[in-house]
């Protein structure tokens, strides 16, 4: 693997490539210290792979990521940040990026980063994929407002919890018509077909705590 090692900092520089000399069948091309000098090397040296900081002043990692995926698409860019959050990550990936690995990950999953992008795959550091996974998580606690009513909801819960349909409209104070109606449309705004698919829902949406 022919790598470009694009980092703003000398002393950053200087640890990861003795990290990559240390790993077999990997050579070091050069190093830049922009992102416009990044571009510059790499389309005269033809990297396989990239190693590419985000901040980095003159031209940063992401505006250089996008226009190196459209000039030179077969050089693979694997991001190095200490950013684990989503919204640097959706960046990268968006601007062509075909990994993303923190600066403090360890030696081994960097080459792991690297073996895996050279075989075409994408390479997502565990920590930032943990972030993804549970702000995926979080946004997905309650049903869309705009999905169903309160009252829908309400019902929703209640059909999770186990009420039948006169227990429901028993506690509610209305008909088991009106509970029946609510239940169909229910299912129609959500599409869902049976009261187990009802239940899935309502525990992924954090209505009842399947724990219970």
């Amino acid at each position: 693997m022919r790598i470009l090692l694009a980092d703003d900092h000398k002393l950053v520089r200087a640890g990861i490539r003795a990290l990559l000399e240390g790993m077999p069948n990997v050579k070091v091309i050069g190093e830049a210290n922009n992102g416009r000098e990044a571009l510059e090397l790499a389309r005269s040296y033809k990297p396989d792979i990239l190693l590419m900081d985000i901040a980095m002043k003159d031209m940063n990692g992401l505006d250089a990521t996008a226009i190196l995926h459209k000039e030179l698409p077969a050089c693979r860019v694997v991001i190095l940040s200490m950013h684990a959050t989503g919204d640097y990550l959706q960046q990268a990936l968006r601007a062509g990026a075909c990994g993303y690995i923190l600066k403090d990950a360890a030696t081994l999953e960097l080459q792991l980063a690297l073996d895996a992008v050279s075989r075409g795959d994408i390479y997502l550091s565990p920590a930032v994929s943990a972030h993804i996974v549970e702000g995926y998580l979080h946004q997905d606690k309650s049903p869309r407002a705009d999905l169903l009513t309160p009252r829908q909801t309400e019902i929703l819960r209640m059909i999770a919890a186990g009420n039948n349909t006169k227990e429901i409209a028993y506690q509610l104070e209305v008909s088991i018509k009106t509970v029946e109606t609510h239940r169909a449309q229910i299912m129609e705004r959500l599409g869902i077909r049976d009261v187990a698919g009802l239940v899935r829902y309502a525990i992924r949406t954090g209505l009842i705590d399947a724990s219970r």
